[in-house]
């Protein structure tokens, strides 16, 4: 965790203080008083490395929520080629840095007075994971925080539970990473959120398409590799399946977090182009999402890259992702998916902020 003091404003001139403890000075007595020195508002900064993305938010206190005041986000592909090397290439590392060092310009110009930098699956798995963030700490000043799966997986809850459908049934929250996919049961509603089981599988949208590609030149090859995704995920899940099957024919409730299911429901809204607003929060049936997530598995590459909220960064990995998701609904089949485009980074900011209390955090429009 890094911290990093805030501006307090101009100090008093050497004596002032002594000369207010004497007493008012002439100009007091005339009744015009020294203005009180100015404090900034403390802000908060969470940064997200995932396998894909690097991302970072900034919040500030107002009143008794978190506002975001800025956000950075760009696809680095920290992953790329790491399921067969066991390393992080230099090219990757190269965009991670370049991403790093726009995170760390906005910390110092939006004044952040605490903030926390944590990577996940990638640099876990990387053999120079932790080269990295010796590279990183040292060209841009940022601490990452290699954090353990079960860290990830707290911090992902605690960003997005409250956007759980409310209920008594038993609840699962998902994220699907670059590198890894979370899964937790958890239980309890408003700030009082447990989790009573959870399972970290290493397969996510860039290592599972590493080691099954979408990109056949005929439909059979694209449905033969989505199989092949599907019962891949299938054995990685299968513990925690086993001991979902006690949850069988309860009402079930189920929350995911991720790039896939954010895409996935802008393909059942039909939106041109991604949109927060509209999907933040947003309720899917489930067998809509597995209509969706076979339609593309069948399409070549070229016709994934033409809808508009998918596009050409993210037409290779969005199959894995679906055939991901699909296996989640299989273990555990509730009706609807809800869909949280908040996660880890809302985590982080509760964190820091909260200090033993519950504080929301909000998305608002801010000031580039």
């Amino acid at each position: 965790m890094r911290q990093m003091a805030a501006p307090e404003g101009r100090s008093p001139r050497p004596g002032a203080a002594a000369k207010n403890r004497q007493g008012p000075d002439r100009q007091g007595q005339s009744g015009n008083s020294r203005p009180a020195p100015f404090t900034r508002p403390k802000s908060y900064a969470a940064i997200d490395l995932g396998t894909n993305n690097c991302r970072l938010l900034i919040a500030r206190p107002q009143d008794g929520e978190l506002v975001v005041i800025d956000a950075f986000s760009r696809i680095v592909r920290l992953g790329e080629g790491l399921h067969h090397t066991g390393r992080i290439s230099e090219a990757a590392m190269d965009r991670a840095v370049a991403a790093l060092a726009i995170c760390a310009d906005k910390l110092r110009r939006r004044h952040v007075s605490l903030s926390r930098a944590v990577a996940t699956e990638a640099c876990r798995r990387a053999s120079n994971g932790q080269e990295l963030a010796d590279r990183v700490k040292r060209e841009t000043g940022i601490v990452l925080d290699i954090i353990a799966p079960a860290e990830e997986a707290r911090l992902a809850v605690l960003g997005c539970h409250n956007l759980m459908e409310p209920g008594d049934g038993p609840a699962l929250i998902f994220d699907i990473g670059g590198g890894s996919t979370e899964l937790m049961h958890v239980e309890g509603n408003g700030s009082d959120v447990a989790i009573r089981d959870w399972v970290s599988v290493p397969w996510g949208v860039v290592s599972l398409t590493e080691h099954a590609p979408a990109d056949g030149a005929t439909m059979a090859e694209r449905q033969a590799s989505y199989a092949h995704m599907r019962e891949t995920t299938r054995e990685a899940f299968a513990a925690f399946a086993a001991r979902a099957e006690r949850h069988a024919g309860q009402p079930l409730r189920l929350l995911g977090t991720s790039g896939t299911v954010t895409t996935l429901a802008s393909v059942f809204l039909d939106l041109p182009r991604y949109d927060r607003r509209a999907v933040d929060g947003l309720v899917v049936p489930s067998d809509a999402m597995r209509d969706i997530s076979r339609r593309l598995a069948e399409a070549s590459i070229a016709d994934r890259a033409e809808i508009g909220c998918i596009g050409r960064e993210r037409a290779d990995l969005v199959v894995a992702g679906c055939a991901i998701l699909e296996s989640i609904i299989d273990l555990w089949p509730a009706a609807r998916v809800g869909v949280a485009d908040r996660g880890i980074r809302e985590g982080i900011l509760r964190t820091l902020a909260m200090q033993g209390r519950d504080i929301p955090v909000t998305r608002r429009e801010y000031r580039k």
